[in-house]
């Protein structure tokens, strides 16, 4: 075959692929919203269409005889014919399929869960399905978490009306009594304002507790980290708690082992481990004790607060975290409690440091337990000042501190 002839065979067979591609593009852009069988049996026509012409063209071109010509057209048609029908089996198995998703995605509309089609689908819309049914899991235990957001919300507003509703009555009442004089002797007199001041500072501790817990919903707790000694905080923890142990009758008590440094935010921290104590303080019995351990497990800081309050039932221990949820059974609420806010403060600052709260049934009461991770020279460099004006260590505690000498096993950090 000649230059000629390669050119005048080229640019024939490129005008004829031309012309369908054209074709093509017309009939799927007028048919695009018809199904992907009707697409799918559009490309066989084109691909069939074309390769017919091309091959008449080719062999008129290469003055082939009749008959050669007639068995190479049978030959490029029976093929085609081939091809046109696995598209057309392809297309309709495709749509089938679709239908079939679509069936199922419109039942979830109508309130069901969604399930995923009988029979097989092809590899993309199987994963199609597969990421439906993945995102509709989701989305429920999003519901679920909602729903349980929800009910705590209302059970908080209830109960924080209840707690603030009480004392404001107190409150009231002494002062009409006072601003009427119904009460004169000075004696009477002092003890109404000792309880307005008293009932004023529980309240203004549950209005802290409220604003801190929306600060930790909303993400707005804003962390100023530094370096400190896992026994400090709860040094710290211990001596304030101590008061309310020594009017209870409870013994207080601890040890921490050496070389445990943190990363933290002293203040939020050292809030969490004192909720944590004064709630084990006050549901432990006069004459028990509440034990505070800190140690390392697992590569990460670990601290341990082990009471005396007969122990949690197990239906309430997944609800101990829960905003302002007190238990009735094991836990009941005392006169001096507040709003049931503390252990949703302690778990909210525990997992804004990255760590880790939980809570279990453990000898004559349970044990909550707190892991932090350790600061390591990276987590410094990396972090940003804290309160103190930099990552360095924190000062230790003064030499005159209330507590015994180290003991074996660890720093003794208890009254007792």
């Amino acid at each position: 075959m000649t230059a000629a002839d390669w050119w005048t065979v080229s640019y024939t067979v490129a005008v004829i692929a031309l012309v369908a591609l054209a074709a093509g593009v017309v009939a799927v852009r007028v048919l695009a919203a018809r199904s992907v069988a009707t697409l799918m049996t559009v490309i066989a026509a084109v691909t069939v269409v074309a390769t017919l012409a091309g091959v008449v063209v080719i062999a008129l071109k290469m003055f082939i005889s009749r008959g050669d010509l007639d068995v190479v057209l049978a030959v490029v048609l029976i093929a085609g014919i081939a091809g046109f029908g696995v598209s057309v089996i392809v297309g309709r198995r495709v749509s089938t399929a679709s239908r079939l998703l679509l069936v199922a995605v419109q039942a979830v509309g109508d309130g069901s869960r969604y399930r995923p089609p009988g029979q097989m689908l092809p590899a993309e819309l199987e994963g199609l399905s597969r990421e439906l049914e993945s995102a509709q899991n989701r989305l429920a235990e999003a519901r679920d978490r909602e729903r349980a957001l929800e009910a705590s919300r209302r059970e908080l507003v209830a109960w924080v009306s209840h707690d603030l509703r009480t004392p404001l009555a107190g409150l009231r009442a002494m002062a009409e009594a006072l601003e009427d004089q119904v009460v004169t002797d000075r004696r009477t007199v002092r003890r109404y304002h000792s309880q307005i001041r008293g009932e004023t500072d529980r309240l203004t501790l549950m209005i802290d507790d409220l604003f801190e817990l929306s600060r930790i919903h909303a993400g707005a707790l804003r962390l100023s980290r530094c370096r400190v000694g896992l026994d400090d905080l709860i040094v710290e923890a211990l001596a304030s708690a101590e008061p309310l142990a020594r009017a209870k009758g409870v013994l207080l008590c601890g040890s921490a082992a050496g070389g445990l440094p943190v990363w933290v935010d002293t203040a939020e921290v050292g809030r969490a481990l004192r909720n944590l104590v004064i709630n084990a303080i006050r549901h432990t019995p006069s004459d028990r004790s509440v034990e505070v351990v800190a140690g390392c497990e697992s590569g990460m800081a670990m601290v341990s607060v082990s009471d005396s309050c007969g122990g949690i039932p197990a239906d309430q221990l997944p609800r101990i975290f829960d905003v302002a949820f007190r238990g009735e059974t094991a836990r009941t609420p005392g006169p001096g409690e507040g709003a049931g806010l503390g252990l949703s403060i302690a778990r909210g600052i525990v997992e804004a440091h990255a760590g880790q709260i939980a809570v279990r049934n453990a000898g004559p009461g349970c044990q909550f337990v707190i892991r932090l991770p350790l600061a390591s020279a990276q987590t410094v460099a990396d972090g940003q000042p804290g309160p103190l004006g930099g990552p360095a260590d924190r000062p230790s505690r003064p030499p005159d501190q209330p507590f015994p000498a180290p003991g074996p096993g660890g720093k003794h950090l208890g009254p007792g």
